[in-house]
């Protein structure tokens, strides 16, 4: 999708002539709301008048009248359809005020919609969308650019939706299911579970190490790194990012980030600590000088990972995400809850108790 964190695979295959759009979607739960959504793809062309246009206007009249004989198609098709196309946008008319969708061509496109628009000066170029059409001005001039729009009576949310759907992607011919198949996770489940007990002994042996070399503040961090990873996994739940393997490399990435803060903050503090300064002293003038290095390090992860999203493949951009929103929220875990449960010691008896935080 847009933020690469359910990693489609799309595949095009020719057989006898005929080509195929082969699609494998992880994580989906609903196929027929997938296929539902695939096939709301809208297929867009413009259509020109037919030599014989007002014959066929009239034969058409006689037998919607007589209800004897066939309707014509007074339009024929054209090049110009949406393989063409670069952008659709929602507009407003200046005129009427009412709402509209724009396009834009590309080179080619525009090269097309300019050559059609000249030879059809005073003429009806009608836009059909899924074989039904929307509209059919009449061209004024020859228009280059390869700008044109699609009015009708569309209401803005029908226009936005219009615009949405022409932007995911302007095919070039209609689509037909020919197939589905729904493939279980059978050996996915044992990679899934050796990866969960890894992923479990991974994060044992860091909480076992924060508490043996920091002490109490180990067990705190403990704590925030927990509530950390259930905001992640929740954050996660609501886009909804399906976990892949890039997925999970760029989660346990922000773990490591997590920790790091933590580290910083508390080696910073033993400092104070051991310099005679008091607890409370020591919590604010530790977190005020972890700060610059903790602030630097995670802005320079999310400026490589904006890169990566910017030019990477769509399991690149699933990296890219999962790591960036574990890093946002790695710098609000150290910063907020690792503090808060620091300050909640200050003027204690465990305060008191040295060993437990030098």
């Amino acid at each position: 999708n847009l933020f690469g964190v359910q990693e489609p695979v799309v595949q095009v295959q020719e057989a006898a002539g005929h080509y195929r759009l082969i699609i494998e979607l992880a994580g989906i739960k609903d196929p027929a709301q997938a296929i539902e959504m695939i096939g709301q793809t809208p297929y867009l062309e413009f259509k020109e008048q037919k030599e014989n246009y007002q014959e066929i206007l009239e034969q058409n009249s006689k037998a919607f009248e007589t209800g004897e004989g066939s309707l014509e198609e007074p339009f024929q098709s054209t090049p110009l359809t949406g393989k063409y196309l670069t952008k659709a946008e929602l507009g407003f008319d200046q005129t009427t005020y009412k709402s509209l969708v724009s396009l834009q061509f590309n080179d080619e496109g525009a090269k097309i919609f300019e050559e059609l628009t000249s030879k059809n000066v005073g003429k009806l170029l009608a836009i059909y969308i899924d074989g039904l059409p929307i509209s059919a001005p009449v061209v004024q001039e020859a228009i280059s650019g390869g700008k044109a729009q699609i009015t009708g009576t569309f209401t803005i949310e029908e226009a936005k939706s219009l615009a949405s759907n022409l932007n995911a992607g302007a095919l070039p011919v209609p689509i037909t299911l020919i197939s589905q198949q729904s493939v279980g996770p059978t050996l996915g489940s044992i990679s899934l579970k050796e990866s969960l007990e890894a992923g479990a002994i991974g994060f044992l042996a860091v909480i076992l190490f924060m508490i043996l070399f920091y002490r109490f503040p180990g067990i705190l961090s403990a704590l925030a790194l927990g509530i950390y990873a259930l905001l992640v996994l929740t954050i996660f739940k609501l886009i909804p990012v399906t976990l892949t393997l890039a997925g999970i490399g760029g989660f346990i990435l922000s773990v490591g980030m997590a920790i790091d803060a933590n580290v910083l903050i508390f080696s910073r503090m033993r400092e104070e600590l051991r310099s005679e300064k008091s607890f409370g002293q020591a919590i604010e003038e530790g977190f005020n000088r972890a700060w610059p290095a903790i602030r630097d390090g995670n802005l320079t992860t999310l400026l490589v990972a904006a890169i990566l999203f910017s030019f990477g493949s769509s399991f690149i951009k699933g990296f890219a995400v999962t790591l960036s929103l574990g890093v946002l929220i790695s710098m609000l875990s150290a910063i907020i809850i690792t503090k808060s449960f620091l300050r909640c010691f200050i003027n204690t008896k465990l305060e008191r108790v040295k060993w437990l935080w030098r």
